[in-house]
């Protein structure tokens, strides 16, 4: 490609050159996610990968897409892109091990107003951590140079994962009936989602992130950039182990929005709020902003990144394998009769 090379694009504000040095800067980190299905290099047209099914009866790929969202604009005053890319792998891993599904592989998208293939590098290397941290491979993802669309220092960061399962152990509401138990895994804070509110509420500024918070004992920005935890591994430990009936990715919409999203019409739940200590940052939060209790849980995860159903027996071996795998997790709640309610008390 060194042939490669626009005077013309150049003076409109595209420099294909910059794009070839991004992929440069990030082939080696690409490559240390390839997992054995990987039948591709970085560069091709399309990532080619060969899932191994030889142990499912019936194979049902499933996948999900997403973004960072407005939690960007924190990264672009702190100038701080190593982590966002794990958000992004989050947001979308999280969701399909919902319904049981193993991770394959990953793709992303970043389009930006000038490409600075250094800061490419440092966004695709967070990808390449969350990627590994949900077991998959980044087979795939375009970086598109937009001038005059996004502002020379900012970007937007999508992707979308396809994962697998065999239909028979597909998770659905079919199985939760009164007397099962809500199994909350924490989260590691805010992660992606209600960043709008967080923004308005803190005004949130170079200056003010950079500020040392006793409550939360570390810098604003520090505790809102921490990224979103990913779940897959633990979760598929649980599920090798135990017969779990619901799994609820707690992201935008909070427990209100999410938590019905697992369970049948017969059925509602009773979350004790109690049962956990909410993590500082919702307190100050709900506190600067004079936010009102049920919109924190509506548009939080308010420590509670993941949310599990299993049975009454299988609450103490549920969470002992979770602490087993370096997860905090706590027994938070129970299904009762009703109609997908969520009830926090």
């Amino acid at each position: 490609m060194e042939k490669s090379f626009s005077e013309s694009y150049k003076n409109a504000g595209v420099d294909v050159t910059a794009g070839y040095k991004s992929v440069e800067l990030i082939k080696k980190c690409v490559q240390s996610t390839y997992t054995d299905g990987v039948i591709s290099d970085i560069g091709g047209f399309g990532g080619l990968f060969a899932p191994n099914i030889k142990n499912m009866k019936e194979p049902i790929l499933v996948s999900g897409t997403d973004g960072v969202g407005t939690k960007l604009k924190l990264a672009f005053l702190l100038d701080k892109h190593d982590t966002i890319g794990q958000d992004c792998v989050a947001m979308c891993a999280n969701d399909i091990i919902c319904c049981g599904a193993t991770p394959l592989f990953f793709l992303d998208y970043v389009a930006l107003g000038k490409n600075v293939p250094e800061v490419v590098a440092t966004i695709v290397k967070g990808v390449t951590d969350g990627c590994k941290m949900a077991g998959c491979a980044l087979v795939g993802g375009e970086t598109a140079e937009m001038p005059g669309f996004y502002p020379i220092d900012e970007y937007d960061l999508a992707g979308f994962c396809v994962g697998i399962v065999d239909k028979e152990k597909i998770i659905n509401s079919d199985s939760i009936s009164v007397g099962d138990k809500v199994i909350g895994i924490a989260s590691s804070g805010v992660h992606s989602n209600g960043f709008s509110l967080v923004r308005k509420i803190f005004d949130v500024n170079k200056e003010n992130l950079n500020e040392y918070r006793e409550e939360l004992g570390k810098t604003l920005g520090e505790s809102l950039l921490a990224p979103t935890k990913i779940y897959v591994k633990p979760v598929l430990k649980v599920l090798e182990q135990v017969n779990v009936k619901g799994i609820s990715h707690v992201t935008g919409g909070g427990f209100y929005e999410n938590l019905p999203r697992m369970l049948n019409d017969k059925v509602a739940l009773n979350i004790n709020k109690n049962s956990y200590e909410v993590p500082a940052i919702f307190k100050l939060l709900q506190k600067e902003g004079n936010i009102p209790e049920r919109d924190m849980y509506n548009t939080f995860n308010m420590g509670i990144g993941m949310a599990l159903i299993v049975s009454a027996e299988d609450v103490e071996k549920t969470l002992q394998i979770l602490k087993d795998e370096g997860e905090t997790a706590y027994k938070i709640g129970e299904v009762v009769e009703g109609n997908k309610e969520i009830n926090i008390m």
